[in-house]
């Protein structure tokens, strides 16, 4: 099977979902020709990367001023700024000249809200090849939580002058392709009640993680007295994670036991967040070459969604290096996890606090709910398994096509 992947970004480690994706697919015997935009040096040398992993690399470079004026031409519209930002038309035009060549494509995945004008674009000119459209989660769903819960004021700002643009475009967009995939169950349900006619088939395909590279480390080595957060910490619901852990449950740890010491890891902290290391408890490591000597340190990762999204990629990677997590019920809307089992369940300050420090406190709770972090991830969150229920997806895609060809 040859499949034209159009992703908005290029995939890396980091942009985790569509670089494990179109790896395993590949790994699967799939033929993955993937379509996508580049905005730096760095994006460049991702491309060439993904090309070891893929049958082919084909990218048009977008510099940012370009994606920032086509949102700014948008704006008098009621089209969201989102599905304009990435549009490249040469890149469109290089695909339709692919499917002239020898190398005809049986099916076209597209990512996210930015990638969905690519879709629609190949399936005015040809309505017969299947699309499948991988919206990862439900955008408007997510500015909603934003309005209500953010701190951030440019976060809340581009939420509302977004939301309505969103939900109109995600109710179009989810009845416009052969098949469509997202995160959870909870983000399934969110964008089938936006659908303006009769939905595509919706299909719940989760994040998954690396089994092999975010493995345990040696148990002997953690710290029995670190807490760890991470994340990209320019990614406003992070910063707020961040804050809230901080500001309302670190105080409450420290008071029972003072010498807990906070990891805060990710890339692009901002001054807000840099600036909580002028308490000597906690770090603020910024851009690190490898995540996993941290999650294998530590005695637990917090994870306060305060607002959010789809399934916590952080939670994953932790749970696979036998890190018991502690996080609220709003993560584990996007979960299968047993709480108080896989994953322990706080909602408020007291209660996350008390949790975390519970498990401090317990090695052996720390070793039991470590392991069946571990052992869930195991069963519900593995790449091949997933690109195994994608490529299935496709051949679906395919069959109905043909028959309503």
């Amino acid at each position: 099977m040859k499949i034209a992947y159009f992703v908005p970004y290029v995939p890396n480690l980091i942009r985790v979902r569509p670089y494990q994706l179109i790896g395993h697919l590949s790994a699967l015997g799939v033929e993955v020709t993937v379509f996508t935009i580049t905005t730096s040096q760095e994006e460049i040398e991702d491309a060439k990367t993904l090309k070891r992993l893929c049958h082919d690399v084909i990218y048009e470079h977008q510099p940012a001023w370009r994606s920032y004026w086509q949102s700014l031409m948008a704006f008098p519209s009621r089209q969201p700024l989102q599905s304009v930002y990435s549009w490249n038309p040469a890149l469109v035009e290089r695909f339709f000249k692919s499917c002239g060549a020898s190398s005809s494509f049986d099916v076209v995945h597209v990512e996210h809200l930015r990638g969905s004008m690519f879709g629609t674009a190949i399936r005015s000119r040809m309505p017969s090849l299947p699309v499948v459209w991988d919206s990862v989660d439900c955008l408007s769903h997510l500015f909603e939580l934003t309005l209500s819960e953010s701190r951030s004021v440019f976060g809340r700002l581009i939420s509302a002058l977004e939301l309505a643009r969103t939900r109109n475009w995600e109710g179009k967009m989810v009845s416009a392709f052969h098949h469509v995939t997202i995160t959870s169950q909870a983000e399934r349900e969110a964008i089938l009640g936006l659908a303006s006619v009769t939905p595509s088939e919706v299909t719940v395909l989760p994040n998954g993680v690396d089994m092999e590279y975010f493995c345990p480390g040696v148990e002997s080595q953690r710290d029995p007295e670190a807490i760890v957060f991470s994340g990209k910490m320019s990614y406003h619901a992070n910063i707020s994670m961040a804050d809230f852990l901080v500001r309302e449950i670190m105080p409450k740890i420290w008071e029972k036991r003072p010498s807990v010491k906070l990891l805060i890891v990710g890339k692009d902290p901002p001054a807000n967040i840099t600036a909580l290391q002028s308490d000597p408890r906690i770090t603020v490591t910024g851009t690190v070459p490898d995540i996993r000597p941290y999650l294998q340190k530590a005695t637990v990762a917090a994870v306060p969604l305060v607002y959010g999204a789809g399934i916590q990629n952080k939670i994953l990677e932790a749970m696979a290096c036998r890190t018991p997590v502690v996080t609220n019920m709003k993560a584990m809307s996007a979960l299968q996890a047993k709480p108080g089992e896989d994953v322990l369940v706080a909602d408020t300050s007291d209660e996350f606090s008390r949790e975390i420090l519970r498990l401090i406190e317990n090695p052996s709770l720390r070793q039991r709910v470590g392991q069946a972090g571990l052992d869930y991830v195991r069963k519900h969150h593995n790449w091949t398994v997933l690109s195994g229920k994608l490529l299935q997806i496709y051949e679906e895609a395919v069959a109905r096509a043909n028959v309503s060809a």
